[in-house]
């Protein structure tokens, strides 16, 4: 491992009320969330699925994407402003500009790749594993991340196990990954990112860790001290904020087993090496206020070192009866980072 990054841990200030909603648009999730090289920062939501745009101070610029997305999931804006939106539901991801226009399709709008996947409950810890073999682009896929090189790397998880890589106009080069707990094996690859060195981190949710491989998929590391890891952003120092989703008690994990406390959704920072410099959240009596969590499921670092975590309050927490409609609202907070 590395020296110790010199980079001084940021502290940050929390503004739970950032999202300025105007009358006649909603929505009870927030599966998604990219920041332009404008700062100006885009939410993709459930409930209606649609993408919504703000500047970077909470005010409501626009929207678009009603009636193309069948159920939201990853959101990513590359360096040269694409916007790249996975659509779980859909096993597709279309590549939009900034303002919504269409550029490109991945995947077959409505066609799942053939893994076995047949999610019927009984299952002892979650739907992936109902996966019986890993399988091409995409079933059920989840995240994208846009390399230093241009290529395109795609988090296939829920109905597969698998990383897929394209080159930046969309022809698949490779596929990587199979199903279990061992190096370079996924159970949910959910979140993933790359960074400034072309490593590609995969957020190896239902494993709670991240794996960290080559360009070309050689395993080259793991982080462990991780809780349900569901998406992950990397700021300009290389310091690396992850989104870790609650697991309520009595729950499984495939490493670590029945849950017997509470473990509550929260954010991580990490230096390159996946040393934990500092976490927030993390409280279970009062998991609604502000700087705390009750579904984390995506995260963006701006230009100016503030942070965004998007939440999926409704469909994780509130639709299965564990929270009361009060806590409804909370499914964004911005984290200003203090200069």
């Amino acid at each position: 491992m590395s020296p110790v990054s010199h980079v001084s841990t940021p502290r940050f200030d929390v503004d739970a009320g950032w999202e300025r909603i105007p009358a006649g648009i909603s929505h009870r999730d927030v599966t998604g969330v990219a920041v332009d090289s404008q700062d100006r920062v885009y939410l993709f939501t459930r409930y209606p699925a649609r993408v919504l745009v703000y500047d970077r101070d909470g005010n409501y610029l626009h929207h678009w994407g009603d009636d193309v997305f069948t159920m939201a999931h990853g959101l990513t804006i590359g360096p040269d402003d694409r916007v790249y939106c996975v659509d779980n539901g859909d096993h597709s991801i279309r590549v939009f500009t900034l303002d919504g226009a269409p550029i490109m399709t991945l995947g077959v709008p409505g066609q799942a790749s053939d893994t076995g996947y047949d999610p019927k409950p009984p299952y002892e810890v979650h739907a992936c594993e109902c996966i019986r073999y890993p399988g091409g682009p995409f079933n059920r896929c989840t995240n994208l991340a846009v390399a230093p090189s241009g290529e395109l790397y795609v988090a296939d998880g829920y109905g597969n196990c698998r990383v897929h890589r394209f080159s930046a106009d969309g022809a698949l080069i490779q596929s990587w990954g199979e199903i279990g707990t061992g190096p370079g094996e996924f159970h949910l690859p959910h979140g993933i990112g790359c960074d400034a060195e072309g490593r590609v981190l995969v957020c190896d949710r239902e494993n709670d860790r991240i794996q960290i491989f080559s360009a070309d998929g050689a395993f080259l590391d793991q982080w462990t001290d991780i809780q349900r890891p569901c998406d992950l952003a990397i700021d300009a120092d290389g310091l690396v904020y992850v989104a870790e989703l609650w697991r309520p008690k009595g729950k499984k994990s495939f490493v670590h087993g029945e849950m017997h406390e509470d473990r509550p959704g929260r954010v991580s920072v990490l230096d390159r090496d996946g040393r934990v410099l500092d976490r927030w959240g993390g409280s279970s009596e009062e998991r609604h206020a502000p700087g705390n969590f009750i579904a984390p499921h995506a995260i963006a670092v701006d230009g100016r070192g503030d942070v965004y975590v998007a939440e999926v309050t409704y469909s994780f927490a509130l639709r299965p009866g564990w929270i009361d409609e009060a806590h409804a609202g909370h499914q964004i907070q911005k984290f200003t980072r203090r200069r």
